[in-house]
């Protein structure tokens, strides 16, 4: 025990040294209690050993997804403020066509492998396009309506959705209005047309809503301070900036197509993409009505009968085009053309056939709940707004394919947009109609060389001439005389001896429906091929002609077919060819010997047409214009196209 209690005292080493095995057992004992030996790890136990950098990255990973998103973000509302949206539809555009072409690319076949048919995969590539158009809007909807007018070759599906591009665009903001004015004169509206929005004495009004809205532009009325009523155009204030990024987009994309789908109708596109900037220029279209009015006043079958408002150029500039305000009746208004005149005796229509329309300075004149301030001029319509101008159809048609006639074969100046939108109708103090044409923005111009040519083509047309067709498209790069002939008479053409009716009424080979479907496309497509054989000598002027021609038979067949439009046409053609100053004396002589044949030659389009019209009076038809759209509906078939609708439906 001593020993135990002096080795107590001891430091730790003396008592391990002293007493070295009794203390090493003390300590062991001790031990064994509390520590057991280390044992490894299973390295299966282990967690994944992450790398030390792992919220660097992650760090980093948010920070990038932040900047990002902050950067597009900060580039879209930039684009869609500062830019007016315009990479935003690009973009939006280029999605869509790629969506559209690799759609067509898997699916295009007799048996869709992600379609239940080939109707379902042009149905929804309609859709797309037709969201396209409605959510870009802009040239787009100019684009859309232009496709419209042609659409008769596209599918049906495209045909239907198509025919509902002719709704009026919604109308800018008045800030928007102001903007542009301002931009343009270094004015307010106040001071550039000497108005005043609060009944200021001796000054002009003008409304602030819009009285119709298109796709470019939108138009007001106003009263000058002189008394003068006008129509003021003005463009909406982002096609400026959407312009060199719309028609880029176009002509990218037509290019893309046009190589993916083997397709030659690239080369035509620079030229429609020329004439669409054209329609966002309105100094041209100021020119444009101009030189058509001193066409028209110098042209004693017309001056009397078609109207070109006057232009104030003073008052204008490439966004702003102020012209005469016109009172009149739409082309669609059949009711407001034919129903019994009420009018006084001796007096026409507000305007027609006189001074452009004024109303007293000092008159005072309130919006009403709309907005609107124009004065009412329908007095002429009573009783109980049943009273009409008291015209005939066959009147109005009659002044109409005359003036489109003459414009191509005399003039060489071509309105291309003459749809019933852009027609106004006037009964003249004489109790005759009065065409009134606006909106000339869309105007092509012919050579001498090619009016002619063309002038002959349609001779060689109706006098089944197929020598002289053949040469004059072939010269011009077209493979198939036969369906470019149906295309510009707008009638079934088969060269007159059944040849292509023999060649092309084939039965369809396809064994069920879904492949006869494919192979009505497959020879939709050759069709297209076959026309654009070589689309590098195509007339760039044949585009618009072409929808000029349609637009004008459209209105024929809308109105009932009341005149033979290819006889008067042609009369046109042949008798230009004898009026023409350009021509030596000798051969405008043989051209009248042949003109004086070419009559008789006419009475044989009036026997189908007295036929066809007296069908419709019996009540078994619609008239001729109906009757030659099936006949052509029936070729067209053989081509691979189906037409299902008339050129203003929907």
């Amino acid at each position: 025990m001593r020993y135990g209690l002096i080795s107590l005292r001891l430091s730790p080493i003396q008592a391990i040294h002293s007493r070295p095995l009794r203390l090493s057992q003390g300590i062991r004992r001790i031990h064994d209690t509390r520590f057991s030996p280390l044992v490894p790890p299973d390295p299966k136990s282990l967690p994944k050993p992450r790398s030390p950098t792992f919220r660097r990255k992650r760090r980093a990973f948010f920070r990038f997804t932040a900047y990002t998103t902050l950067t597009f973000g900060t580039l879209y509302y930039a684009d869609k403020y500062f830019n007016a949206s315009s990479v935003t539809r690009s973009v939006r555009t280029f999605s869509t066509a790629l969506l559209i072409g690799i759609d067509y690319k898997i699916n295009f076949r007799a048996h869709p492998p992600f379609a239940s048919s080939i109707e379902d995969v042009h149905n929804r590539n309609a859709r797309r396009v037709f969201e396209l158009i409605r959510a870009n809007g802009g040239l787009y909807l100019k684009i859309g309506q232009a496709i419209a007018m042609q659409s008769a070759v596209l599918p049906p599906e495209f045909q239907k959705m198509f025919g509902r591009m002719f709704d009026d665009a919604p109308q800018n903001d008045w800030a928007d209005v102001e903007k542009v004015l301002r931009e343009d004169f270094g004015m307010s509206p106040e001071e550039m047309f000497g108005v005043s929005f609060s009944g200021e004495p001796g000054k002009g009004v003008m409304e602030k809503k819009a009285r119709a809205s298109a796709s470019v532009a939108q138009v007001h009325w106003a009263r000058l301070a002189d008394g003068r009523e006008v129509a003021i155009k003005i463009q909406k204030r982002e096609i400026a900036k959407q312009l060199w990024w719309d028609l880029s987009a176009f002509q990218n994309i037509a290019k893309l197509f046009s190589w993916w789908f083997e397709i030659p109708f690239y080369s035509l596109v620079p030229s429609i993409c020329e004439r669409l900037q054209l329609e966002t220029d309105f100094e041209n279209e100021a020119n444009n009505s101009e030189q058509m009015k001193a066409f028209i006043q110098a042209e004693p079958r017309l001056r009397d009968r078609v109207y070109i408002p006057i232009i104030y150029k003073d008052l204008s500039s490439k966004r702003v085009l102020v012209a005469e305000w016109i009172e009149g009746s739409r082309l669609w208004d059949k009711e407001a053309i034919t129903n019994p005149w009420y009018g006084q005796y001796g007096t026409g229509s507000p305007g027609a056939g006189g001074a452009p329309l004024k109303w007293p300075a000092s008159t005072t004149l309130k919006a009403d709940d709309e907005g609107f301030m124009k004065p009412d001029r329908t007095d002429w319509r009573q009783p109980k707004g049943k009273g009409g101008l008291g015209l005939s159809f066959k009147s109005i048609m009659t002044t109409m394919v005359d003036l489109f006639s003459a414009q191509m074969f005399l003039f060489g100046l071509v309105h291309c947009d003459p749809h019933p939108g852009n027609i106004f109708v006037r009964r003249l103090p004489s109790g005759k109609a009065e065409l009134v044409l606006i909106d000339h923005g869309l105007y092509i111009s012919m050579t001498p060389e090619f009016r002619r040519t063309w002038s002959e083509l349609w001779k060689a047309l109706i006098g089944l001439d197929n020598a002289k067709i053949i040469e004059i498209v072939k010269s011009w790069g077209i493979d198939n005389p036969d369906i470019f002939a149906s295309m510009t008479l707008m009638r079934p053409y088969d060269g007159g001896d059944g040849s292509t009716a023999r060649s092309l009424g084939r039965e369809l080979k396809g064994a069920t429906a879904q492949e006869r479907a494919y192979e009505m496309h497959q020879r939709s497509m050759h069709g297209i091929k076959q026309v654009l054989g070589d689309e590098t000598k195509l007339p760039r002027e044949l585009i618009f002609i072409l929808r000029n021609l349609r637009i004008v038979q459209g209105n024929n067949q809308f109105l009932g077919s009341p005149v033979n439009r290819i006889k008067i046409t042609g009369l046109w053609a042949s008798r230009s060819l004898v009026e023409d100053r350009d021509l030596a004396l000798s051969q405008r002589v043989t051209n009248l010997g042949r003109h004086l044949v070419f009559r008789f030659v006419l009475l044989v389009t009036d026997i189908a047409w007295w036929t066809a019209r007296f069908r419709q009076m019996l009540g078994f038809g619609g008239g001729m214009e109906d009757e030659l759209e099936a006949r052509l509906r029936t070729v067209a078939k053989d081509f691979g196209v189906e037409l299902q609708h008339g050129v203003f439906d929907g």
